[in-house]
């Protein structure tokens, strides 16, 4: 595939993504949607790979849609056109339970998965025993009260399956806000995969999935060549978050960053800190990950794809039960 056809296509799949945030920025029903802008897009490959993101909040979709979608296929092994999966389970790649996600699978019309589109947003209620959209000083999640997802069906055949439907309905204060909210999420979903239905019909699927391989290893050198300009070296900084309801001293954060230019890679250890903590500052995987990986991509250019590719380059490492873990 040249450069020019590479470009292109990648102009084309930004294009969707972008359609998709337009249709949930006009459809949000809650302030913190159509107001605030509290909301992410994006599109993943059938293997689980991050591709695009629009203009969104990185630390909703940077990682843990790559998560999320394997989860989606781990528990719904037969994907069918016109499904739907609720998605908000930190335990399985979602940030926090407020942000509440759509995945929609792009399955043609024999019956083959080729891409995810994912549309995310952080919701107005979602069940908190609190009236409140992030209840940060409850203990774990089941003093939070928030209704959790793991990936849970909620469209087959492109119809609503209405036992989910209700007990959200019943479950969340002001359902009608919620409703339209969740109407706008699934719409930018179902929108991304309309548009990638139509472009996989034009292009043919093969160039698809050739372009995302092809588009992945230009964007791992381009990180690369990215990293080995930067000073080399290895250095850990300390820091500590402020006093909060259940951890009255603070939260001490150590992270070590590793800079091997030679090899054009970028390790970032964050096992060196405490367990987890009684309140709901506690970050999940998808979180962690994607906090050290902002930091590298704020040190580099902003000609560096953020996709799967460019990820290759960055090694974070994770233990589980530590507030900034798994």
């Amino acid at each position: 595939m040249d450069s020019v056809q590479l470009a292109v296509i990648t102009s084309r799949v930004r294009g969707i993504v972008r359609n998709m945030a337009n249709t949930l920025f006009r459809t949000g029903r809650s302030g913190v949607i159509n107001t605030a802008h509290d909301f992410s897009c994006c599109i993943i490959t059938r293997d689980g790979d991050f591709l695009t993101m629009a203009d969104s909040l990185p630390i909703h979709v940077m990682r843990g849609p790559d998560i999320m979608a394997r989860t989606m296929k781990e528990f719904h092994p037969d994907l069918k056109r016109g499904d739907a999966f609720l998605h908000n389970s930190p335990y399985h790649g979602n940030s926090h339970p407020g942000d509440l996600a759509v995945l929609v699978p792009v399955v043609d019309e024999k019956g083959e998965h080729h891409f995810t589109t994912l549309a995310k947003a952080h919701l107005a209620d979602i069940g908190d025993a609190l009236p409140t959209t992030y209840m940060a000083a409850a203990r774990d999640v089941y003093q939070e009260g928030a209704l959790i997802f793991p990936a849970v069906k909620v469209q087959e055949n492109y119809k609503d399956v209405e036992d989910i439907i209700r007990m959200c309905r019943l479950r969340i204060r002001a359902p009608e806000v919620w409703w339209g909210d969740y109407l706008a999420i699934l719409g930018a979903a179902r929108i991304g995969e309309r548009r990638i239905l139509e472009l996989g019909a034009e292009l043919g699927w093969d160039t698809l999935h050739e372009y995302t391989r092809e588009w992945f290893d230009y964007s791992e050198r381009m990180m690369e060549a990215a990293i080995r300009k930067m000073p080399g070296g290895r250095v850990t900084v300390a820091a500590c978050h402020d006093p909060f309801p259940g951890v009255p001293d603070g939260i001490p954060i150590r992270v070590t960053v590793e800079v091997r230019n030679e090899e054009g890679v970028v390790e970032v250890d964050l096992r060196d800190n405490p367990d987890c903590q009684p309140c709901g500052l506690n970050q999940s995987e998808a979180t962690a990950r994607t906090h050290a990986q902002i930091g590298v991509f704020n040190s580099v250019s902003h000609l560096v794809p953020t996709n799967a590719g460019s990820f290759r380059r960055i090694n974070v490492l994770l233990r589980e039960n530590c507030v900034v873990g798994i």
